[in-house]
């Protein structure tokens, strides 16, 4: 339980915060095989609440790639951001907390040169989670990729034609639909049996992607095409008693997650071709569709008891002799 004189600190503590000077501060560099500072770049900061988000002052960067934005009054109840843009492309910092610190450095912006070529993105990790059938006996499907570009310069699309990296979607996939990750999903495509991605993949961390589609009633194989490398493929599958097939598979038991339970899967690393596929059971029946059923049998059970206590009955009387 919060004292009186918590209660008192904190409601004051907003007020007090929102009044301070933060002084906010960095360097954008040019990544790539020797990092350089990038003169003139425009940087912006930008103020993110639950409602929305904008710009709240911008500078450019001067001959060292260094920057300096004065925040007159930081907000307790907003979160910040610096992005750097480089060759039309924003490159944005980690989160900002601004709250009780009267100067934030920021963690050096890495910009990159954009190319239309170079090495193959690579498919570092697939992730396929697996629901339990709903009512109608549907199961909801969700897919997580990781992609990592091993080059120099940020991939770029020339058009909706020539994708900064596609892969195929399972030939079971219905109503597909993209996800929220680091690519959005106004800048990803589902074309017959593949997802296009049309956004920008910079070098660095992994950028992940995800998308959802939904499997029939009538589903009992689903089949994880691997038409590229993949070093690692992870799988959730609620229906614990499911059968996966894939090369170098570890089992890695149940795992409960948000008070649900999965069978959790891992393979890799695959190559192009590999087989992987997970044999669905028929889908659960509820109580509610049991319910007749259950009667029915209550009934029977009812009927047959009170024939063999009759038969009882009759047995332990016999029949009457004459006098």
């Amino acid at each position: 339980m919060l004292r009186p004189y918590t209660i008192v600190l904190i409601c004051a503590f907003p007020a007090t915060l929102a009044s301070q000077t933060v002084s906010v501060s960095g360097r954008v560099l040019l990544g790539g095989r020797d990092t350089v500072p990038v003169p003139n770049a425009w940087v912006i900061l930008h103020r993110v609440t639950r409602e929305q988000g904008g710009p709240v002052d911008s500078v450019r960067t001067d001959a060292r790639g260094r920057y300096s934005i004065l925040v007159r009054r930081a907000d307790s109840t907003s979160v910040y951001v610096v992005s750097a843009w480089y060759d039309s492309l924003a490159y944005f910092s980690t989160p900002l907390n601004l709250i009780g610190r009267p100067s934030v450095r920021v963690d050096d912006i890495i910009a990159y040169r954009t190319t239309t070529n170079g090495p193959p993105i690579r498919l570092a990790r697939r992730l396929a989670t697996v629901a339990a059938p709903k009512d109608d006996g549907t199961r909801e499907v969700l897919e997580i990729l990781e992609l990592e570009n091993t080059g120099q310069a940020t991939r770029v699309s020339k058009d909706t034609l020539v994708p900064t990296w596609a892969g195929r979607v399972p030939a079971a996939a219905g109503r597909l639909r993209g996800g929220q990750g680091d690519i959005s999903p106004d800048a990803m495509q589902f074309r017959h049996d593949s997802i296009i991605v049309l956004g920008p993949i910079p070098p660095g961390p992994v950028k992940q992607v995800s998308y959802g589609y939904a499997l029939s009633r009538d589903t009992r194989s689903l089949a994880i095409p691997i038409d590229q490398p993949t070093l690692e493929l992870n799988l959730l599958i609620e229906d614990t008693v499911a059968v996966v097939t894939a090369p170098k598979l570890e089992r890695l038991g149940v795992q409960e997650i948000e008070q649900r339970r999965f069978a959790a899967y891992r393979a890799g690393p695959l190559a192009t071709g590999d087989r992987v596929e997970i044999q669905l059971p028929a889908g659960t029946v509820n109580a509610q569709t049991l319910l007749p059923y259950v009667i029915a049998l209550l009934a029977s059970a009812m009927v047959l008891a009170l024939v063999w206590a009759l038969r009882k009955k009759s047995s332990v009387v016999g029949p009457q002799s004459s006098a």
